[in-house]
């Protein structure tokens, strides 16, 4: 079969091109993920070809987005030269999931994994078709956040995706799928956000559909106020408006008290309005309510520097040298370099 050769060709160039950062993955595991992944194609209403990404996660069954659906009346699958036909979908059109079923996908499925099992700065990858590239392309990148939404964690990594990867796969280091890579925020410094594998187990009681295109409006697609205060803060923290990021920050801590990341972007924002010491309070209470946060870590440590207290600012060096030596690396030189290279959100 040419696409298999084509695909195992691929594999292994990327996986023995691993960059420094990918040092810690399971090549053999990563491989096994490399193969899950899908293209999925339609014709829009001008004759124009769309296409968007999958992970197969059982045997006939392919994840994805359902805002790829939504121009073309007869979408399929492909891998390489190969086309496979899509029985039905099962779709959660809010949450933006959809559950294809194919017919007779000689593939096999990713294994199912869980960013609950993680911590902040973990590395993953991203897998999918971005810019309609035939062979899917890896993304490198780190867990930033993750935020409880709807009963499980919507994703937010460092692992960049274009075009034609929404519905892609979001991986951890042993290869397992943990989300969906979905959207993210306009611009250079764009943040980018995977759905939670967890929604899968109540996708899959949706009823099966077989009319398309299919159509709805996401929640991340909702009106700026209508959204989630974890997508609010996205857009001011880019823009370093701080001020509205504040006003945001303040109302995410009382809706969701307990939400370190809440905590955390309070601090930022307190931070860079010449609230020094109450941004400290934010993150030290961000750090209580989890002690693996080390972006609180990490600026706490810059302010123990600026302050002169020597002490905490190695206290915050092992630390966050435990958890991870690129990050550990970066906080050496924000410590000793000066202003310009304090900055992380």
């Amino acid at each position: 079969m040419r696409h298999l050769k084509i695909a195992i060709s691929l594999a292994a160039f990327l996986l023995a091109g691993f960059t420094p950062i990918a040092q810690a993955f399971d090549k053999e595991k990563l491989l096994g993920s490399f193969f899950s992944i899908v293209m999925i194609r339609g014709y829009n209403p001008d004759g124009s070809l769309a296409y968007g990404s999958g992970v197969i996660v059982a045997q006939n069954k392919v994840l994805t987005n359902c805002h790829i659906f939504r121009q073309t009346k007869e979408p399929w699958i492909s891998r390489g030269e190969d086309s496979f036909t899509i029985a039905s979908i099962q779709a959660d059109r809010y949450h933006d999931l959809c559950l294809i079923t194919a017919d007779n996908l000689p593939f096999p499925p990713a294994v199912i994994g869980s960013v609950n099992d993680m911590k902040k700065s973990d590395e993953i990858i991203a897998i999918g078709h971005s810019s309609a590239s035939p062979a899917p392309i890896t993304s490198f990148g780190a867990l930033k956040a993750v935020y409880p939404y709807e009963g499980a964690n919507i994703i937010r990594s460092t692992a960049r995706f274009a075009m034609g990867a929404s519905g892609s796969g979001l991986f951890d280091g042993q290869g397992r799928l943990i989300g969906i890579n979905t959207f993210k925020t306009p611009g250079r410094n764009a943040y980018f956000y995977a759905l939670p594998v967890e929604w899968l187990a109540a996708l899959e009681k949706q009823p099966a559909e077989t009319q398309y295109p299919i159509d709805g409006k996401t929640f991340w697609e909702e009106e700026d106020v209508n959204k989630p205060l974890f997508m609010q803060i996205a857009e001011p923290e880019i823009q370093e408006e701080w001020s509205r990021l504040l006003g945001i920050a303040q109302k995410w801590i009382v809706k969701e008290p307990n939400n370190t990341e809440a905590w955390f972007e309070l601090g930022v924002a307190q931070e860079h309005s010449d609230q020094k010491t109450e941004a400290e309070k934010s993150y030290r209470h961000a750090l209580m309510l989890n002690e693996g946060n080390i972006d609180a870590m990490f600026r706490l440590g810059v302010m123990a520097a600026e302050n002169g207290n020597t002490s905490e600012v190695q206290a915050m060096k092992v630390a966050i040298g435990n958890i991870d030596a690129d990050t550990a690396e970066e906080f050496n030189t924000a410590i000793t370099c000066g202003e310009n290279c304090k900055k992380r959100h």
